[in-house]
């Protein structure tokens, strides 16, 4: 599992959807991945934080979702989306393990 910055990304997430929740806190998610590979808000203001993750050889994002509001994106939110072009139940639960610690 490795956090992707944006010099990497380019279009790794191009196409990628909704596919699935994880429920952690930015703090956790700080503590695992490190900074959001996108830590301003996207231009329609929808995300606030984002980080792209490569895992197994493919590419998922966890990310806010319409939350609108970076304090309680960083504060209060405890469950993030993930999306990605294919099935993400085995990062998912990777994810879940290493945050359980």
């Amino acid at each position: 599992m490795k956090k992707l910055e944006q010099e990497e990304v380019g279009n790794k997430t191009t196409m990628s959807s909704l596919k699935g929740y994880v429920k952690t806190t930015y703090p956790k998610l700080i503590e695992l991945l490190g900074e959001p590979t996108y830590p301003e808000e996207s231009g329609d203001s929808k995300v606030q934080k984002e980080w792209v993750v490569e895992y197994e050889g493919e590419v998922f994002t966890i990310y806010d979702w319409k939350t609108y509001d970076v304090e309680y994106t960083m504060n209060e939110l405890d469950e993030f989306n993930v999306g990605g072009k294919t099935y993400a139940g085995e990062f998912i639960q990777a994810l879940e393990t290493k945050i359980k610690g």
